[in-house]
């Protein structure tokens, strides 16, 4: 009798803690202690010590000397710790122009008007990879007898010289995207379903021309093109609250948690914003382009940078997310906790 009452006893707490507000509570303080360290680890991982893998690079000209490119090439990939993967191109034109597309990092040249072999480097491209192989050529051919001129055809804008504004202000697009939606669901939790995807439509026009105006504006620190850097920006904050949207009718309450898996411990590390792609770990850099922060990061630097060779594969990655979220939401419509 006395064990029956205490297990009675026992079931009646658990129950009554069950039901209380502290079990949620104490569920959040542990997941947000491991997000904590996750978060953490994601980016020191993913941007504390970059390193280099497989360089795109274009060779051109008929080098004076076989041996020598090949020394210098190999003495590239030693220092660096990575493969210069080479494209052979006719002419310089023809490699500029796969630079302009974002198919190679730099372009390796020989002969010239001057003595030994020029590299041309595109701060545009990726900044960290530039200043890598800036660094590391002229060492590299005093090693081997040879003077390397290193020339930056594409450099960076005066008010971003380490490449992170286009970063920061896809970031901005991305948090503040389903922060909205987060709030929305709080503070309008009435809104009927249409009403819901307008709202977040709206708000995602209106925040993006915001972070546009600031930056160019205001601040000066990017020239943006600026209809279409306030049109990536719309689309990106559309598809991060459309996506909060979509993990809210499928979880309830617990959806800010692969909201922020997917979108900030996975899609902002990779996005190649911060470090280039090419200087990710090979996975997450293959990852990062079909999610919105990657594909977003890569149309922005595309339209700044490169506006005549814009692509349209990060504009599909955005439709596709936002069609899925928004599908998902609409059809589930009737579990989302919101409406009235």
């Amino acid at each position: 009798m006395a064990e029956n009452g205490a297990s009675a006893a026992r079931a009646s707490r658990w129950d009554a803690f069950r039901r209380s507000p502290f079990l949620p509570a104490c569920v959040l303080l542990l997941l947000i202690a491991a997000a904590a360290g996750l978060f953490a680890g994601s980016y020191t991982y993913n941007m504390a010590n970059p390193t280099p893998r497989r360089i795109p690079t274009a060779v051109t000209g008929i080098p004076t000397s076989q041996v020598k490119r090949a020394q210098f090439v190999a003495g590239m990939e030693q220092a660096l710790g990575a493969s210069l993967k080479l494209h052979h191109y006719d002419d310089y034109a023809s490699a500029r122009d796969a630079v302009e597309a974002q198919k190679v990092f730099a372009i390796l040249q020989e002969p010239g008007p001057e003595p030994g072999p020029r590299l041309y480097i595109s701060s545009a491209s990726g900044a960290s990879v530039a200043q890598l192989l800036a660094e590391t050529a002229p060492r590299v051919g005093a090693s081997i007898g040879v003077r390397v001129t290193v020339r930056d055809i594409n450099p960076l804008q005066k008010g971003d010289p380490r490449g992170l504004a286009i970063f920061y202000i896809s970031l901005a697009a991305v948090i503040l995207g389903f922060v909205g939606a987060i709030q929305l669901s709080v503070h309008a939790r009435g809104l009927l379903p249409w009403e819901r995807i307008c709202f977040i439509l709206a708000m995602s026009m209106l925040g993006a021309f915001s972070i546009a105006a600031v930056v160019d504006w205001g601040l000066g620190a990017l020239d943006l093109p600026f209809a279409e850097s306030w049109a990536i920006l719309a689309f990106t904050m559309f598809t991060s609250g459309m996506v909060f949207t979509m993990f809210n009718t499928l979880f309830g309450r617990w959806a800010m948690l692969p909201t922020w898996g997917l979108m900030v411990l996975l899609g902002n590390p990779s996005s190649g914003g911060a470090v280039s792609w090419p200087l990710l770990p090979s996975l997450l850099g293959r990852i990062g382009q079909w999610l919105p922060p990657g594909a977003s990061v890569n149309a922005q630097h595309t339209a700044v940078y490169f506006g005549g060779h814009q692509h349209v594969f990060p504009f599909a990655v955005l439709a596709a997310w936002a069609a899925v979220a928004t599908s998902v939401f609409w059809v589930w419509r009737h579990r989302h906790p919101g409406g009235r």
